[in-house]
């Protein structure tokens, strides 16, 4: 018998160890719910491939049709990245081999916050009776086993996740910040925390429940991934007379401080998860403890007692449900986060903005052509009527030569203020003939029904072309709103299909 089992009542360590050694996840009937995921990606694939409508009336080489043509482009690149990603949600066959047929648990805490500490304490608890464990750690983007213990420090020694697997079914994640992994490790590291079916978020006692940490572990916790507060370090150094001798003693804080400790924890961490958008009810009720303590006193019965383990152990259990069901699920929650992160992240932070920035675009360049009639019949206008009198004097007297002379001059004001309109494409050119029945001679009269003739022909002209710009305008504005209000949309039913598989697989 091991010595120090033999000083152990242990009742909640040994249920903690046969919950975990018979922990069975046969996988849950996942095909329903593949199936409406993947029936979901082939809808929006159609949407996407579809596009937006060619921008006709449009010139390539002009701003609209070449925004329009951006957001096309980078439809195709989403999707050519959605199978990439997708491609890359297969495991790695080492990992696969080693650690898929396990419960993950994430160890999750600042420099400082004990993780080491408590990992090679249970480690001791589950090798005290009789259970393998085995340490690892990833070096170089590999997995290496090792007998060492996962190093331990006043400072961050490392910058490398570390891990230990206890008996044959559960392993601790002791990570470094999550986005202080090394670059050769990353990918790896990624992997494993992806792979992790709970969470332990170990704070320390002296600032305990430092929710802005939670940021970091955002990824998981929307993954439905059950979290378990630990404050650690739930001790205090005490100055005691041993043997006439004043000593420093460590001792456990009192049940009523680590109370009101657990009490603000819980409150700060569920108004946190609220503000994320996370489901509170996947945080568990926190546990302080103290593995220093715990050791320095001999590791006794009386000694875990006082050191909140039993506490820890039923806490672990209550998790055990969870983090297995979230393990049965697994296939499907994979292809959902890809779906909710990947494929709607991009849609949010990627495609929306494009098609606002063309919305707004586009509703800008119609406020524009309302503004332009007015602009260029004033400016032809301007142009025009000063050239009337010496035409009517070149040619007093015929009045069809002058007709022609002013539909010349009409014309090419019209052709110089349409290239304003350069990135449309026109049906054709604009035929300016001004005729007027036979008069007078009167140079009053003559003057203002050539001023009419002049007026009707710019109206005309003008208003033709801008009414087939808007028309141009609108149909691309359409289509862009149609495409929006799809991809608006598309999320929704993932919703439902995120409820049925946490309902139905547990």
């Amino acid at each position: 018998m091991n010595p120090i089992a033999d000083r152990v009542d242990g009742a909640d360590e040994l249920c903690l160890l046969a919950c975990t050694d018979a922990a069975e996840w046969g996988a849950a009937d996942l095909s329903d719910v593949l199936r409406q995921l993947d029936g979901w990606l082939a809808r929006l694939e159609q949407d996407m491939e579809a596009g937006l409508p060619p921008p006709q009336g449009l010139h390539a080489d002009g701003a609209l049709a070449r925004q329009a043509d951006a957001i096309d482009r980078l439809l195709q690149d989403c999707r050519a990245r959605w199978a990439r990603q997708r491609a890359e949600l297969q495991p790695a066959q080492a990992l696969a081999d080693n650690f898929d047929s396990r419960l993950m648990l994430l160890v999750f805490g600042k420099f400082n916050a004990g993780k080491s500490a408590l990992c090679n304490f249970l480690a001791d608890r589950f090798a005290a009776h009789g259970r393998p464990v085995r340490y690892f750690h990833l070096e170089a983007g590999r997995i290496v086993e090792s007998d060492e213990r996962l190093r331990e420090g006043a400072t961050e020694t490392t910058a490398r996740l570390q891990g230990v697997c206890l008996g044959e079914r559960l392993v601790l994640l002791d990570t470094p910040g999550l986005h202080s992994v090394t670059p050769e490790n990353a990918a790896l590291t990624q992997r494993f925390t992806d792979s992790a079916d709970g969470v332990l978020w170990l704070t320390s006692s002296s600032s305990p429940g430092q929710v802005q940490e939670l940021d970091e572990l955002a990824r998981e916790l929307r993954r439905s991934k059950p979290l378990l507060p630990v404050i650690t370090r739930s001790d205090v150094i005490e100055e005691d007379e041993i043997d006439g001798e004043i000593r420093k003693c460590l001792r456990n804080k009192t049940p009523a401080n680590r109370a009101l400790q657990e009490a603000d924890v819980r409150q700060r961490a569920l108004d946190k998860l609220r503000h994320m958008g996370v489901d509170p009810r996947l945080l568990k009720a926190p546990v302080s403890v103290s593995a220093h303590a715990a050791r320095a006193q001999g590791q006794t019965a009386a000694a875990l007692e006082a050191a909140s383990f039993p506490r820890l152990y039923a806490a672990l259990l209550d998790m055990l449900a969870p983090a297995l069901a979230y393990k049965r699920r697994k296939p499907a929650e994979v292809l959902l986060h890809h779906v909710q992160e990947n494929v709607l992240g991009a849609i949010g932070a990627e495609i929306l903005p494009s098609i606002a920035s063309l919305q707004a675009a586009l509703a800008q360049e119609r406020e524009r052509l309302q503004q332009h009639k007015t602009g260029m019949l004033r400016t032809a206008w301007r142009r025009i009527i000063p050239e009337l009198p010496a035409l009517m004097e070149q040619h007093d007297g015929n009045l069809p030569a002058l007709c022609a002379a002013v539909s010349r001059l009409v014309q090419h004001a019209i052709h110089d203020l349409l290239a304003i309109l350069a990135d449309y494409a026109m049906p054709g050119d604009i035929a300016v003939a001004i005729s007027l029945p036979p008069m007078a001679p009167d140079h009053e009269r003559l003057h203002a029904a050539l001023q009419g003739a002049i007026r009707r022909q710019l109206d005309s002209a003008f208003g033709e072309r801008l009414e087939h710009c808007d028309a141009v305008l609108s149909r691309l504005a359409d289509g862009v709103e149609g495409l929006k209000g799809r991809l608006q949309q598309c999320g929704q039913p993932l919703q439902e299909i995120a409820r049925e598989l946490r309902t139905q697989a547990g």
